[in-house]
């Protein structure tokens, strides 16, 4: 396993100068930076005569691609379809035949694929059919990538080459919450279902993924429940829908509705096809023992937040505290640290305090990220929820424009 990841879209810059620094600390002793040398070069160098291109290659080798010019040649690769440059692409797979069929990142294994299925990302269609043209093979892992990322038109060209999307192919839209992709695909006639024919996995996959994206959610179920896949008839499922209608019935059968709490279970439910495990329910501030409140934070449902605040939700409502006296957090602490693509808005954070949201409550949490560079258990005792944002193990998961309207509004 690599000790790095490749990023989407690699700078070689970046990478020119992190290999410098790398030898720089070589060369001062740095423990830290001779180990990396000692296990990533497959040679034995001695470090106090060690080159440039020996930090080089270790440093290529610690991202899982063998040398550095397989690097460079990816950073290149990856550089000229961003810039839709059909030119510089062809020159380079003529050049380097393998670089067509190789994963476009340098690496051995990589979702967004080789050249081909990296531009079915982008949409550069141009690209697509040049590549096509020099022997290009993957054309139904470029479709299910085009799918996936909304690239309908790209997906059609993909279908007239002859891709036809496999059993399963749903689940890839369903990862990203991508109605339109999901919609081009029922159009195909494919089946709601996964690569072992489970009709209630995309259905868990829409509810348990890291995407957020809050109105393609409610369309992909709106989709799957067209098709008679039966949604739980619960408040719950009525907030992934985005239904306030729903909502509204359930809160007149259920006056308590508003402070009620729910377990991790009651948000990814069996009956949905989510998992045993619920932990597999991507979230970041701890969702268990929430209210419907605590979870409109964490998936973007915005209006669904105001409606609640109107009809007299606690801006100040406290999670359930479990037998090792961890809980009892806000809503305000979801606005600090959250998952999903939309954090840096502050907007729920404004909403809570605009309302009489208290900046400074405190509260013990602890919290297992899933998928994360780091899976292991981090501990959080007596934090407000600013002092939970400073501390959080993992920055990206934290949200510096709500942390910012909280001080502003006397948080400390």
């Amino acid at each position: 396993m690599s000790a790095r990841h490749v990023p989407v879209r690699p700078d070689l810059d970046q990478l020119q100068n992190q290999a410098k620094n790398l030898l720089l600390a070589i060369k001062r002793s740095d423990a830290s930076a001779i180990e990396e040398l000692k296990t990533h070069h497959p040679g034995t160098p001695d470090p106090l005569t060690a080159k440039l291109a020996d930090a080089q290659l270790a440093l290529a080798r610690s991202y899982g691609i063998r040398s550095w010019p397989r690097l460079v040649q990816a950073c290149k690769v990856v550089d000229a379809i961003w810039r839709d440059d059909a030119r510089e692409l062809q020159h380079l797979v003529l050049k380097h035949p393998y670089l067509l069929h190789e994963m476009a990142r340098g690496t051995d294994h990589c979702n967004w694929g080789p050249p081909m299925s990296y531009a079915a990302n982008l949409g550069r269609d141009h690209i697509i059919q040049m590549l096509r043209e020099l022997g290009a093979r993957d054309i139904e892992h470029a479709m299910g990538r085009a799918v996936l990322q909304g690239q309908i038109e790209t997906a059609r060209q993909l279908y007239a080459m002859g891709a036809r999307p496999p059993r399963g192919a749903v689940m890839g839209p369903a990862e990203t919450q991508n109605p339109e992709g999901m919609a081009y695909l029922l159009e195909l006639g494919a089946e709601i279902c996964d690569g072992n024919g489970d009709r209630l996995a995309p259905v868990a996959m829409v509810l348990e993924t890291y995407c957020r994206n809050a109105a393609g959610k409610h369309r992909c179920l709106e989709l799957f429940a067209s098709r008679s896949i039966k949604l739980p008839d619960t408040p719950i499922m009525a907030l992934h829908r985005g239904r306030i209608d729903l909502l509204d019935e359930h809160l007149r059968l259920d006056p308590t509705l508003l402070r009620r709490t729910f377990s991790l279970r009651e948000i990814y439910p069996r009956e949905a096809g989510c998992h045993e495990d619920v932990s597999l329910g991507l979230h970041a501030t701890p969702l268990d023992g929430t209210t419907l409140l605590h979870m409109c934070i964490d998936f973007d449902e915005f209006e669904i937040a105001k409606w609640l605040i109107e009809r007299g939700a606690d801006v100040n409502a406290k999670a359930d505290v479990n037998a090792g006296e961890f809980g009892g957090h806000t809503p305000l602490f979801c606005c600090v640290v959250r998952q999903g693509s939309h954090r840096g808005t502050a907007r729920f954070a404004e909403l809570l305090l605009d309302n009489g949201a208290d900046p400074n409550i405190r509260a013990s949490l602890q919290k297992k990220l899933i998928g994360a560079h780091d899976e292991t258990l981090h501990t959080y005792r007596d934090v407000t929820p600013l002092e939970w944002g400073r501390q959080f193990h993992d920055r990206s998961f934290v949200d510096n424009a709500s942390m910012w309207v909280i001080a502003a509004r006397g948080g400390l």
